[in-house]
């Protein structure tokens, strides 16, 4: 008797997730899913953020468009919301500002937590990874983002209070991870907007480092100004200049989470 084995694999749900502002987490999703989707997998950019600097950093124009908004409310399926970006393997789920009332639409909602993990395991399967721009706060959505995910990517700028806000988002993992998800993992630390020229960067990479530990990722993205001007021409890094020391580092960021290296043409 011959017995096949059929293994089915889901895609990973990554989300980029620090309640602080300005850390680099909008950059970080955009060219995670970048470098993934280079790399010939199918990736799937979520923007959960109101503000919506991941669907405009991809230079996609959301007017008139579904939204992670529409799919949350229940008017509209995540087929109808996931559009193909400019790029090979790579989609996008746009949001929009309506997005910013769906907390108080989502307080009578039963299992209000689970409403995003809900949807997204319908399409879990057509993706090899699925990366989630969470919204800077700790609010009911960042809290579907990480009742969503398998695990978290955690940008921290290389500054004095670093650590602070991390804390919380800590605490509130572990809350996630006791009531809805406990299989949630921190996929790594990410240090952003490093300057090696002084030494308040290397303390703080060196306190990141010392109480994470494996936790951190070996890349640091340091300060680029074609990382800040990439967004603005609607394009992930490697698109906007390849040889820039910010996309060597998403570069590297990618590898390390794919634990292989990429081949680019």
């Amino acid at each position: 008797m011959t017995v096949f084995l059929v293994i089915c694999v889901m895609g990973k749900i990554i989300g980029v997730c620090n309640q602080k502002g300005g850390t680099g987490k909008t950059t970080t999703a955009i060219n995670i899913a970048s470098y993934l989707a280079l790399s010939g997998k199918e990736v799937l950019l979520i923007d959960m953020d109101p503000q919506g600097n991941a669907t405009s950093g991809v230079g996609f124009d959301n007017t008139d468009k579904n939204s992670i908004y529409d799919v949350i409310a229940g008017t509209k399926t995540l087929q109808e919301s996931i559009y193909p970006t400019q790029w090979p393997h790579f989609s996008l789920m746009p949001s929009t500002v309506a997005l910013t009332g769906s907390e108080i639409e989502l307080v009578n909602v039963e299992n209000r937590e689970l409403q995003l993990k809900r949807e997204l395991d319908k399409i879990k399967d057509n993706f090899s990874y699925l990366i989630i721009d969470a919204p800077p706060s700790l609010g009911l959505l960042t809290v579907n983002v990480l009742c969503a995910c398998d695990s978290l990517v955690i940008p921290v700028q290389c500054e004095y209070y670093a650590l602070e806000g991390v804390a919380k988002l800590v605490n509130t993992i572990e809350l996630v991870r006791q009531r809805f998800n406990p299989d949630l993992e921190i996929e790594g630390i990410l240090l952003t907007m490093a300057d090696f020229r002084t030494r308040l960067s290397l303390q703080v990479i060196e306190e990141v480092r010392g109480f994470f530990k494996e936790k951190a990722f070996n890349s640091i993205v340091p300060r680029n100004i074609r990382l800040a001007e990439a967004p603005s021409f609607g394009q992930p890094i490697h698109f906007y200049d390849q040889y820039c020391v910010g996309a060597k580092a998403y570069l590297n960021l990618a590898q390390e989470i794919l634990k292989e290296p990429i081949k680019l043409n």
